[in-house]
Protein backbone atom coordinates (compact mmCIF):
# COMPACT_ATOMS: atom_id res chain seq x y z
CA UNK A 1 0.00 0.00 0.00
CA UNK A 2 3.06 2.30 0.62
CA UNK A 3 4.86 1.55 -2.37
CA UNK A 4 1.45 2.37 -4.37
CA UNK A 5 0.67 5.28 -2.33
CA UNK A 6 4.42 6.54 -3.37
CA UNK A 7 4.08 5.98 -7.17
CA UNK A 8 0.84 7.76 -6.90
CA UNK A 9 1.65 10.86 -5.59
CA UNK A 10 5.65 11.01 -4.30
CA UNK A 11 7.23 10.27 -0.76
CA UNK A 12 4.45 10.77 1.82
CA UNK A 13 6.70 10.30 5.46
CA UNK A 14 3.10 10.98 6.79
CA UNK A 15 0.73 8.51 5.26
CA UNK A 16 -1.61 7.03 7.72
CA UNK A 17 -4.48 4.07 6.35
CA UNK A 18 -7.87 3.85 7.65
CA UNK A 19 -9.83 0.93 7.63
CA UNK A 20 -13.54 0.61 7.59
CA UNK A 21 -15.74 -3.07 7.05
CA UNK A 22 -18.00 -4.00 4.46
CA UNK A 23 -20.97 -6.14 5.91
CA UNK A 24 -23.71 -9.05 6.07
CA UNK A 25 -27.04 -8.20 7.58
CA UNK A 26 -28.43 -11.69 8.93
CA UNK A 27 -31.19 -10.92 9.18
CA UNK A 28 -33.65 -7.68 9.52
CA UNK A 29 -33.71 -6.75 5.84
CA UNK A 30 -35.37 -2.92 5.35
CA UNK A 31 -36.33 -2.50 8.77
CA UNK A 32 -33.42 0.40 9.27
CA UNK A 33 -35.12 2.76 7.25
CA UNK A 34 -38.49 1.80 9.08
CA UNK A 35 -36.72 2.35 12.31
CA UNK A 36 -36.55 -1.01 13.18
CA UNK A 37 -34.16 -3.83 14.03
CA UNK A 38 -30.87 -5.78 11.98
CA UNK A 39 -29.00 -7.51 13.46
CA UNK A 40 -25.36 -7.34 10.89
CA UNK A 41 -21.38 -8.65 11.44
CA UNK A 42 -19.09 -6.52 9.98
CA UNK A 43 -16.48 -8.43 7.31
CA UNK A 44 -12.89 -8.70 6.91
CA UNK A 45 -13.83 -7.50 3.54
CA UNK A 46 -12.76 -3.86 3.78
CA UNK A 47 -11.96 -0.54 2.26
CA UNK A 48 -8.61 1.38 3.24
CA UNK A 49 -7.46 4.52 2.61
CA UNK A 50 -4.15 5.57 2.71
CA UNK A 51 -3.78 9.43 3.43
CA UNK A 52 -0.70 12.05 3.65
CA UNK A 53 -1.06 15.88 4.09
CA UNK A 54 -0.05 17.89 0.38
CA UNK A 55 0.75 21.13 -0.32
CA UNK A 56 -0.85 21.51 -3.58
CA UNK A 57 -4.40 22.81 -1.84
CA UNK A 58 -6.27 20.02 -3.15
CA UNK A 59 -8.46 17.01 -1.74
CA UNK A 60 -6.66 14.71 -4.62
CA UNK A 61 -8.30 10.64 -4.88
CA UNK A 62 -7.66 7.90 -6.42
CA UNK A 63 -9.36 4.36 -6.67
CA UNK A 64 -7.67 1.45 -7.51
CA UNK A 65 -10.67 -0.73 -8.39
CA UNK A 66 -11.78 1.98 -10.99
CA UNK A 67 -8.26 3.23 -11.97
CA UNK A 68 -9.73 6.45 -11.83
CA UNK A 69 -8.87 9.90 -10.12
CA UNK A 70 -10.32 12.79 -9.17
CA UNK A 71 -8.86 16.58 -7.72
CA UNK A 72 -10.23 19.45 -6.26
CA UNK A 73 -9.40 22.79 -4.14
CA UNK A 74 -10.25 22.12 -0.47
CA UNK A 75 -12.36 25.55 -0.19
CA UNK A 76 -14.47 24.53 -2.96
CA UNK A 77 -15.97 21.30 -1.58
CA UNK A 78 -18.88 22.94 -0.19
CA UNK A 79 -19.47 24.12 -3.69
CA UNK A 80 -19.41 20.88 -5.42
CA UNK A 81 -22.32 18.87 -6.97
CA UNK A 82 -23.17 14.71 -7.28
CA UNK A 83 -22.31 13.90 -10.49
CA UNK A 84 -23.04 10.42 -10.48
CA UNK A 85 -19.86 8.68 -9.70
CA UNK A 86 -18.01 7.16 -6.97
CA UNK A 87 -16.28 9.85 -6.19
CA UNK A 88 -19.39 11.52 -4.89
CA UNK A 89 -19.04 9.56 -1.87
CA UNK A 90 -15.98 11.25 -0.60
CA UNK A 91 -17.19 14.21 -2.01
CA UNK A 92 -20.10 13.78 0.36
CA UNK A 93 -18.13 12.91 3.16
CA UNK A 94 -15.88 15.81 3.18
CA UNK A 95 -18.69 18.24 3.07
CA UNK A 96 -20.47 16.41 6.36
CA UNK A 97 -17.07 16.91 8.27
CA UNK A 98 -16.88 20.06 7.15
CA UNK A 99 -20.91 21.44 8.05
CA UNK A 100 -19.89 19.40 11.24
CA UNK A 101 -17.14 21.37 12.21
CA UNK A 102 -14.09 19.68 10.54
CA UNK A 103 -12.18 21.63 8.20
CA UNK A 104 -10.64 19.60 5.13
CA UNK A 105 -6.85 20.06 5.22
CA UNK A 106 -5.54 19.12 1.36
CA UNK A 107 -4.70 15.71 1.90
CA UNK A 108 -3.93 12.68 -0.99
CA UNK A 109 -6.45 9.69 -0.63
CA UNK A 110 -5.58 6.16 -2.35
CA UNK A 111 -8.39 3.80 -2.27
CA UNK A 112 -7.77 0.00 -1.82
CA UNK A 113 -10.89 -2.41 -1.24
CA UNK A 114 -11.72 -6.10 -0.85
CA UNK A 115 -15.78 -5.22 -0.61
CA UNK A 116 -16.95 -6.46 -4.35
CA UNK A 117 -18.96 -3.34 -5.56
CA UNK A 118 -23.00 -4.27 -6.24
CA UNK A 119 -22.50 -7.35 -4.01
CA UNK A 120 -25.11 -5.89 -1.20
CA UNK A 121 -22.34 -6.27 1.28
CA UNK A 122 -21.71 -2.43 1.83
CA UNK A 123 -18.87 -1.10 -0.50
CA UNK A 124 -20.54 2.43 0.06
CA UNK A 125 -20.46 2.47 3.83
CA UNK A 126 -16.74 1.13 3.69
CA UNK A 127 -15.90 3.48 1.67
CA UNK A 128 -17.58 6.37 3.39
CA UNK A 129 -16.98 5.74 6.60
CA UNK A 130 -13.17 4.84 5.76
CA UNK A 131 -12.81 8.33 4.04
CA UNK A 132 -14.38 10.51 7.27
CA UNK A 133 -11.29 8.83 9.19
CA UNK A 134 -8.81 9.02 6.65
CA UNK A 135 -10.05 12.83 5.94
CA UNK A 136 -9.88 13.73 9.89
CA UNK A 137 -6.52 12.05 10.40
CA UNK A 138 -6.51 11.24 13.97
CA UNK A 139 -9.28 14.12 14.87
CA UNK A 140 -11.25 12.89 17.98
CA UNK A 141 -15.25 12.61 16.54
CA UNK A 142 -17.84 10.23 18.73
CA UNK A 143 -18.57 7.05 16.99
CA UNK A 144 -22.64 7.48 16.86
CA UNK A 145 -21.89 10.62 15.07
CA UNK A 146 -19.52 9.58 12.86
CA UNK A 147 -22.19 6.85 11.17
CA UNK A 148 -24.66 9.43 11.23
CA UNK A 149 -22.29 12.17 9.38
CA UNK A 150 -21.63 9.41 6.90
CA UNK A 151 -25.38 8.44 6.66
CA UNK A 152 -26.23 12.06 5.54
CA UNK A 153 -23.26 12.21 2.92
CA UNK A 154 -25.35 9.07 1.41
CA UNK A 155 -28.88 10.15 1.75
CA UNK A 156 -28.32 13.97 1.34
CA UNK A 157 -25.32 14.31 -1.51
CA UNK A 158 -25.60 10.98 -3.42
CA UNK A 159 -29.22 10.62 -3.09
CA UNK A 160 -30.08 7.05 -1.78
CA UNK A 161 -32.56 7.33 1.04
CA UNK A 162 -30.86 4.28 3.16
CA UNK A 163 -31.34 3.61 7.04
CA UNK A 164 -28.23 3.75 9.62
CA UNK A 165 -27.47 0.33 9.62
CA UNK A 166 -24.45 -0.27 7.06
CA UNK A 167 -22.34 2.89 8.34
CA UNK A 168 -23.24 2.03 12.11
CA UNK A 169 -22.09 -1.61 11.89
CA UNK A 170 -18.76 -0.40 10.00
CA UNK A 171 -17.87 1.61 13.17
CA UNK A 172 -19.24 -0.57 15.72
CA UNK A 173 -18.59 -4.37 14.20
CA UNK A 174 -17.15 -6.61 16.78
CA UNK A 175 -14.92 -9.57 16.74
CA UNK A 176 -17.32 -12.78 16.95
CA UNK A 177 -20.50 -11.24 17.44
CA UNK A 178 -23.21 -9.94 15.35
CA UNK A 179 -24.82 -6.30 16.74
CA UNK A 180 -28.11 -6.34 16.93
CA UNK A 181 -29.02 -2.43 16.67
CA UNK A 182 -32.34 -0.99 17.32
CA UNK A 183 -32.43 1.68 14.41
CA UNK A 184 -34.68 4.34 16.26
CA UNK A 185 -32.87 4.85 19.79
CA UNK A 186 -29.46 3.47 18.09
CA UNK A 187 -29.07 1.11 21.32
CA UNK A 188 -26.85 -1.85 19.91
CA UNK A 189 -25.97 -5.22 21.96
CA UNK A 190 -23.43 -7.97 20.21
CA UNK A 191 -24.81 -10.79 20.12
CA UNK A 192 -22.75 -14.29 20.41
CA UNK A 193 -23.37 -16.64 17.47
CA UNK A 194 -22.98 -20.58 17.79
CA UNK A 195 -19.87 -21.78 17.55
CA UNK A 196 -21.16 -24.51 15.38
CA UNK A 197 -22.50 -22.44 12.02
CA UNK A 198 -20.55 -21.13 9.61
CA UNK A 199 -21.63 -18.27 7.21
CA UNK A 200 -21.18 -18.32 3.38
CA UNK A 201 -22.34 -15.60 1.45
CA UNK A 202 -22.00 -15.87 -2.34
CA UNK A 203 -22.54 -13.50 -5.00
CA UNK A 204 -25.14 -13.53 -7.53
CA UNK A 205 -22.18 -11.32 -9.23
CA UNK A 206 -25.42 -9.44 -10.83
CA UNK A 207 -27.35 -5.70 -9.68
CA UNK A 208 -30.87 -5.58 -12.06
CA UNK A 209 -31.29 -1.81 -12.86
CA UNK A 210 -34.27 -2.00 -11.19
CA UNK A 211 -32.71 -1.84 -7.53
CA UNK A 212 -32.48 1.75 -7.44
CA UNK A 213 -35.85 2.88 -8.60
CA UNK A 214 -37.63 0.22 -6.59
CA UNK A 215 -35.86 1.22 -2.90
CA UNK A 216 -37.69 4.55 -3.04
CA UNK A 217 -40.88 3.26 -4.18
CA UNK A 218 -40.49 1.17 -1.02
CA UNK A 219 -39.76 3.69 1.31
CA UNK A 220 -43.06 5.43 -0.23
CA UNK A 221 -45.02 2.66 0.11
CA UNK A 222 -43.64 2.10 3.91
CA UNK A 223 -45.06 5.86 4.91
CA UNK A 224 -48.34 5.37 3.28
CA UNK A 225 -48.72 2.51 5.63
CA UNK A 226 -47.78 4.50 8.59
CA UNK A 227 -49.66 7.93 7.31
CA UNK A 228 -52.96 4.79 7.23
CA UNK A 229 -52.65 3.29 10.40
CA UNK A 230 -51.48 6.29 12.23
CA UNK A 231 -54.63 7.96 11.38
CA UNK A 232 -56.19 5.47 14.01
CA UNK A 233 -53.80 5.04 16.01
CA UNK A 234 -51.87 8.18 16.44
CA UNK A 235 -48.65 6.66 18.49
CA UNK A 236 -47.39 4.97 15.58
CA UNK A 237 -44.29 6.84 14.13
CA UNK A 238 -43.08 4.03 12.12
CA UNK A 239 -43.63 0.69 11.09
CA UNK A 240 -41.58 -0.23 14.18
CA UNK A 241 -44.35 0.91 15.78
CA UNK A 242 -47.49 -1.29 14.22
CA UNK A 243 -47.92 -4.71 15.82
CA UNK A 244 -49.78 -7.50 13.86
CA UNK A 245 -53.06 -6.29 15.18
CA UNK A 246 -53.01 -3.21 13.75
CA UNK A 247 -52.17 -3.89 10.51
CA UNK A 248 -55.12 -6.82 10.01
CA UNK A 249 -56.99 -4.31 11.49
CA UNK A 250 -55.71 -1.22 8.98
CA UNK A 251 -57.72 -2.32 5.82
CA UNK A 252 -54.89 -1.17 3.97
CA UNK A 253 -54.37 -1.72 0.14
CA UNK A 254 -53.49 -4.97 -1.62
CA UNK A 255 -49.97 -3.87 -2.43
CA UNK A 256 -48.91 -1.44 0.89
CA UNK A 257 -50.42 -4.20 3.41
CA UNK A 258 -47.66 -6.68 2.04
CA UNK A 259 -44.88 -4.33 2.23
CA UNK A 260 -45.87 -3.14 6.06
CA UNK A 261 -46.66 -7.23 6.55
CA UNK A 262 -42.80 -7.86 5.75
CA UNK A 263 -41.48 -4.86 7.91
CA UNK A 264 -43.61 -6.20 11.14
CA UNK A 265 -42.86 -9.67 10.69
CA UNK A 266 -39.19 -9.19 10.28
CA UNK A 267 -38.67 -7.12 13.18
CA UNK A 268 -40.02 -10.08 15.13
CA UNK A 269 -37.88 -12.55 12.78
CA UNK A 270 -34.38 -10.19 14.15
CA UNK A 271 -35.78 -11.10 18.18
CA UNK A 272 -36.43 -14.76 17.56
CA UNK A 273 -32.88 -15.21 15.80
CA UNK A 274 -31.65 -13.62 18.51
CA UNK A 275 -33.35 -15.75 20.43
CA UNK A 276 -32.70 -19.07 18.68
CA UNK A 277 -28.93 -18.20 18.43
CA UNK A 278 -28.91 -17.80 22.58
CA UNK A 279 -30.54 -21.92 22.52
CA UNK A 280 -27.64 -22.85 20.47
CA UNK A 281 -31.39 -23.81 18.02
CA UNK A 282 -29.77 -23.73 14.61
CA UNK A 283 -32.76 -25.35 13.11
CA UNK A 284 -34.69 -22.34 14.13
CA UNK A 285 -31.80 -20.19 13.23
CA UNK A 286 -31.80 -21.68 9.54
CA UNK A 287 -35.99 -21.76 9.12
CA UNK A 288 -36.22 -17.85 10.22
CA UNK A 289 -33.61 -16.80 7.69
CA UNK A 290 -35.73 -18.87 4.99
CA UNK A 291 -39.03 -17.38 6.64
CA UNK A 292 -37.18 -13.78 5.54
CA UNK A 293 -36.26 -14.92 2.51
CA UNK A 294 -39.91 -15.82 1.57
CA UNK A 295 -41.35 -12.02 3.29
CA UNK A 296 -38.84 -10.24 0.45
CA UNK A 297 -39.46 -12.50 -2.46
CA UNK A 298 -43.27 -12.35 -2.08
CA UNK A 299 -44.48 -9.58 0.52
CA UNK A 300 -41.66 -6.87 -0.61
CA UNK A 301 -40.66 -8.30 -3.90
CA UNK A 302 -37.49 -6.53 -3.83
CA UNK A 303 -35.30 -10.68 -4.84
CA UNK A 304 -35.22 -11.49 -8.38
CA UNK A 305 -34.25 -15.07 -10.05
CA UNK A 306 -31.14 -15.52 -9.69
CA UNK A 307 -30.85 -14.90 -6.02
CA UNK A 308 -34.64 -17.27 -5.45
CA UNK A 309 -32.46 -19.97 -7.30
CA UNK A 310 -29.33 -19.27 -4.96
CA UNK A 311 -31.65 -19.82 -1.73
CA UNK A 312 -33.79 -22.61 -3.22
CA UNK A 313 -30.22 -24.95 -4.26
CA UNK A 314 -28.24 -24.51 -0.72
CA UNK A 315 -32.06 -25.39 0.72
CA UNK A 316 -31.97 -28.95 -1.08
CA UNK A 317 -27.92 -29.21 0.07
CA UNK A 318 -26.68 -31.21 2.93
CA UNK A 319 -25.40 -29.24 5.73
CA UNK A 320 -27.58 -25.93 4.96
CA UNK A 321 -29.81 -24.51 7.90
CA UNK A 322 -30.93 -22.04 6.32
CA UNK A 323 -30.32 -19.35 3.20
CA UNK A 324 -31.98 -15.93 2.54
CA UNK A 325 -30.67 -12.50 0.11
CA UNK A 326 -29.16 -10.03 2.16
CA UNK A 327 -28.82 -6.33 1.37
CA UNK A 328 -31.20 -4.26 -0.69
CA UNK A 329 -32.29 -6.81 -3.30
CA UNK A 330 -32.36 -7.41 -7.03
CA UNK A 331 -28.94 -8.98 -7.36
CA UNK A 332 -26.15 -9.21 -4.97
CA UNK A 333 -25.42 -11.81 -2.09
CA UNK A 334 -27.53 -14.43 -0.54
CA UNK A 335 -26.11 -15.27 2.99
CA UNK A 336 -26.15 -19.13 4.16
CA UNK A 337 -25.72 -20.73 7.43
CA UNK A 338 -24.58 -24.17 7.42
CA UNK A 339 -22.59 -26.90 9.30
CA UNK A 340 -19.05 -25.92 8.64
CA UNK A 341 -17.83 -29.77 7.32
CA UNK A 342 -20.54 -28.99 4.23
CA UNK A 343 -18.91 -25.70 3.55
CA UNK A 344 -16.56 -27.61 0.90
CA UNK A 345 -18.71 -29.57 -0.85
CA UNK A 346 -21.68 -26.28 -0.63
CA UNK A 347 -19.27 -24.09 -2.37
CA UNK A 348 -18.91 -27.11 -5.33
CA UNK A 349 -22.17 -27.82 -5.71
CA UNK A 350 -23.42 -23.89 -5.27
CA UNK A 351 -21.03 -22.82 -7.80
CA UNK A 352 -21.69 -25.64 -10.56
CA UNK A 353 -25.57 -25.06 -9.96
CA UNK A 354 -25.30 -21.43 -10.37
CA UNK A 355 -22.58 -21.96 -13.44
CA UNK A 356 -25.08 -24.41 -15.04
CA UNK A 357 -28.40 -22.24 -15.21
CA UNK A 358 -26.83 -18.85 -15.53
CA UNK A 359 -23.85 -19.24 -17.04
CA UNK A 360 -22.32 -17.32 -14.63
CA UNK A 361 -19.22 -18.00 -11.64
CA UNK A 362 -20.59 -17.23 -8.65
CA UNK A 363 -18.11 -15.40 -5.77
CA UNK A 364 -18.39 -16.88 -2.18
CA UNK A 365 -17.13 -14.91 0.74
CA UNK A 366 -16.05 -16.51 4.39
CA UNK A 367 -18.25 -13.87 6.82
CA UNK A 368 -16.13 -14.06 9.92
CA UNK A 369 -17.28 -10.93 12.19
CA UNK A 370 -15.00 -8.38 12.02
CA UNK A 371 -13.81 -5.53 14.28
CA UNK A 372 -15.02 -2.14 13.06
CA UNK A 373 -13.26 0.91 11.34
CA UNK A 374 -10.03 2.49 12.46
CA UNK A 375 -6.52 3.26 11.97
CA UNK A 376 -4.26 0.15 10.45
CA UNK A 377 -1.55 0.21 12.49
CA UNK A 378 0.87 -2.42 10.26
CA UNK A 379 0.79 -2.07 6.74
CA UNK A 380 1.25 -5.82 6.15
CA UNK A 381 -1.94 -6.59 7.23
CA UNK A 382 -3.56 -4.91 3.94
CA UNK A 383 -4.11 -7.11 1.42
CA UNK A 384 -1.47 -6.82 -1.48
CA UNK A 385 -2.94 -5.92 -5.35
CA UNK A 386 -3.43 -9.39 -6.71
CA UNK A 387 -5.32 -10.90 -3.98
CA UNK A 388 -8.76 -7.52 -4.69
CA UNK A 389 -11.52 -9.78 -6.05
Amino acid sequence: MKAAFEARYGAAPGLRVWRAPGRVNLIGEHTDYNLGFVLPIALELATYVGAAPTSTGQLRVYSEHTGESAAWPVEALTALRPEGRWTDYVVGVARELIAAGYPIAPADLYIRSTVPEGSGLSSSAALEVSTALALLAGRAIDPVELAKLCRRAEVEFVGTPCGIMDQFISVFGREHAAIRIDCRSLEHTPVALPASVEILAVNTMVKHELGSSAYRQRTEECAAAVEHIAARHPEVRSLRDVTPEMLYSAALPETIARRARHVVSENQRVNDFIAASAANDLDRMGELFVASHRSLQHDYEVSCAELDFLVDAALAMEGIYGARMTGGGFGGCTVNLLRPDAAGRFREAITAAYEQRFSITPQIYPCTPSAGAGEVRNLENIPAREELP
